[in-house]
């Protein structure tokens, strides 16, 4: 098949290299056209300087998909692209948008008699070589057509068709949120065997429990790669941003009457670490220091 691409940052890019590997012929767009001409120079894309040239080179019923940041970044290439489509094209939102929007954007384009597919990606940088969990949601007759590109870009029984217009992004929202809780679990964990008594090598422990653990998984892998690279973790600041999909889950959440506070805990704990010194922090222990003469002040 082919299909045009918006968007190489690195899942984008590493999702058109997948793609041209799998025989598929991808047609890509950049902002930045330089990494463009580098797919088509090492990888066999065809590059393109606008969307116009995008759509114009491929051929109806047309397939482009976005990979661009949630939010104004997707809203505006939509706006952009929409118009240069004809009647059945298929235009695939992969960004980590609020599947509300999604669903909006599915009957926006509808209107237009132009079909649309919601796509949650998770894979990262890894996919290119194990293949992108994807999560989909619109019409049967859009994602059947879609099919092969699917295929191929995920791993056996790497995709789902989750339901109508917005469902792929509902899915990718609450796997977000489930991944904030686990991460953290992981974080506090580590932390207490770091803290500990014994001279551990996290290294070793996180690859012992991989080994047929109840707790194995892929971020556990991830963790032995990353005390591999600095035992300690003196490289790296604490400073974890946050998606926006930990919110909406939270959010949703609420809606639902869900209790969930492991993952309402682990989205509050990254807003934490970008605080050097809270001010939350300088009030606890001012209250402390007042009922029981307990403080640390500052060096001068």
């Amino acid at each position: 098949m082919e299909l045009g691409l918006i968007g190489l940052g690195r899942m984008g890019a590493n999702m058109a290299v997948r793609l041209l590997q799998g025989g598929h012929r991808v047609v890509v767009y950049n902002r930045t056209v330089e990494k463009a001409v580098e797919l088509a120079n090492e990888h066999g894309a065809v590059a393109t300087s606008s969307v116009v040239e995008l759509v114009q080179s491929l051929q109806a019923p047309r397939i482009v998909w976005l990979m661009l940041p949630a939010g104004a970044a997707t809203d505006e290439y939509i706006a952009a692209v929409a118009p240069l489509l004809e009647k059945g094209d298929i235009l695939i939102d992969g960004a980590n948008n609020n599947y509300k929007v999604s669903i909006a954007h599915g009957e926006q384009l509808a209107a237009m008699g132009l079909r649309f597919m919601d796509a949650g990606v998770s894979g990262g940088i890894w996919g290119l070589k194990v293949g992108y969990c994807t999560m989909v949601g619109g019409e049967p007759e859009t994602v059947a057509h879609v099919e092969p590109i699917l295929k191929t870009l995920a791993p056996p029984d790497g995709y789902l068709h989750c339901g109508p217009y917005g469902a792929g992004h509902f899915v990718k929202m609450v796997h977000n949120g489930i991944e904030y809780g686990m991460m953290q679990a992981y974080a506090e964990g580590f932390e207490i065997l770091e803290k500990s008594r014994y001279d551990l090598d996290l290294e070793k422990v996180s690859h012992l429990w991989n080994q047929g653990s109840v707790v194995r998984s892929w971020l556990l892998e991830l963790a032995e790669l990353a005390f591999a690279e600095d035992a300690h973790l003196d490289q790296l600041r604490g400073y974890v941003q946050d998606s926006g999909e930990g919110r909406w889950t939270v959010q949703e959440a609420i809606d639902l009457d869900v209790p969930a506070p492991v993952i309402t805990l682990s989205l509050l704990t990254r807003f934490r670490s970008r605080q050097d010194d809270s001010f939350g922090a300088k009030v606890l222990a001012a209250l402390r220091n007042q009922f029981g003469g307990h403080a640390v002040k500052k060096a001068e």
